[in-house]
């Protein structure tokens, strides 16, 4: 994130104010270098460039010149991934014929790509449904939100109660922001059986583990892609990590423990003020702790004004002399 409060993103995106700003170059003429700070995305994509007479001075690159180079770019990293996956493919093409006859077909992979969101469940409910004894997850989101799919809600419900019902358990792992959650809470008062969660201030990404003998992780970032995983020792390090998270991990549910609170110093703002000796971003920290970015700056204003700092700077050096990360220590 740049100092304007700019998100960083690719040079081929455009974002809202990004847009907003060279529409208005657009209708009103150059603008000041000052003012296209707001968004550098337009600089680093070409579509402002100095003006002649004054290179303080910015004007808009005409779209249809604009677009053409994006596009033009684009098309070159399509024709390389291309070129990349037509090389991969003769690659593999003799170890396939090698491995076809030392497979048979009704072998199951032991790691298979699954895609779209609808498939996932279907195959996640088809596993579930052969489970018997424990499922392991850890979800760093709540899948219980708003937007939610009130039918994928419903089928997830369905399959865990089922799985309770053959006197199976369930064992879930969450960070600490979603303690509260009514969306995460509801789903516990609507299920009868062993049931147990607990909270770390971070948390992996999402994992479901069934019987200790498939897994299942994220693929792609916007969750439309999912690795359906069997094999031994992957699904072994996946359930030994779960188990040592696990025992570091504060019960939730069905006995929450109240978290300390030390020298006027929360939890959530020690795991705050460990990042931010880390030198991470206010973005970062959001996203690894599981909450806004609003809300992770009202805790770190909150930390601030409790250890007296009056910048970013003297608050990193205030939180190493408060000793509060290694309290932090003795009291997880």
């Amino acid at each position: 994130m740049s100092g304007t409060g700019h998100l960083e993103h690719g040079v081929d995106e455009l974002c809202a104010p990004g847009a907003l700003l060279y529409e208005h170059a657009l209708r009103n003429g150059p603008i000041s270098a000052q003012e296209a700070a707001q968004a550098p995305c337009l600089v680093d994509a070409g579509l402002l460039q100095p003006t002649v007479e004054d290179v303080d001075l910015l004007e808009p690159v005409a779209p249809a010149t604009a677009l053409h180079r994006l596009l033009r770019s684009s098309a070159e990293r399509v024709a390389e991934e291309r070129r990349r996956e037509l090389a991969l493919a003769e690659t593999f093409e003799a170890w396939m014929r090698i491995g076809g006859r030392r497979t048979t077909e009704t072998q199951q992979p032991l790691i298979e790509v699954i895609s779209g969101k609808r498939r996932i469940n279907d195959v996640l409910t088809e596993s579930m449904a052969e489970a018997e004894h424990e499922v392991l997850t850890i979800q760093p989101h709540t899948s219980y939100g708003s937007r939610t799919n009130p039918a994928t809600h419903l089928t997830a419900m369905t399959r865990d109660q089922e799985l309770l019902n053959r006197g199976g358990r369930i064992r879930t792992l969450y960070p600490h922001t979603l303690r509260h959650s009514p969306q995460v809470m509801a789903r516990y008062e609507d299920l009868v059986g062993d049931v147990e969660a607990r909270t770390l201030d971070e948390v992996t990404d999402r994992l479901i583990c069934v019987d200790r003998t498939v897994a299942f992780i994220p693929a792609s970032a916007d969750a439309n892609h999912a690795l359906e995983i069997r094999h031994p020792a992957l699904i072994s390090y996946f359930a030994t990590t779960f188990d040592r998270l696990w025992q570091l991990a504060t019960p939730m549910y069905p006995e929450a423990v109240q978290q300390p609170t030390l020298n006027g110093i929360t939890p959530r703002q020690r795991a705050i003020a460990r990042l931010l000796v880390e030198g991470h971003t206010d973005a970062v920290i959001a996203d690894r702790l599981g909450m806004n970015i609003r809300t992770a700056r009202v805790h770190i204003a909150k930390l601030a004004a409790t250890l007296g700092s009056e910048s970013r700077a003297q608050l990193g050096y205030l939180i190493g002399q408060s000793g509060i990360l290694g309290q932090e220590r003795q009291g997880g």
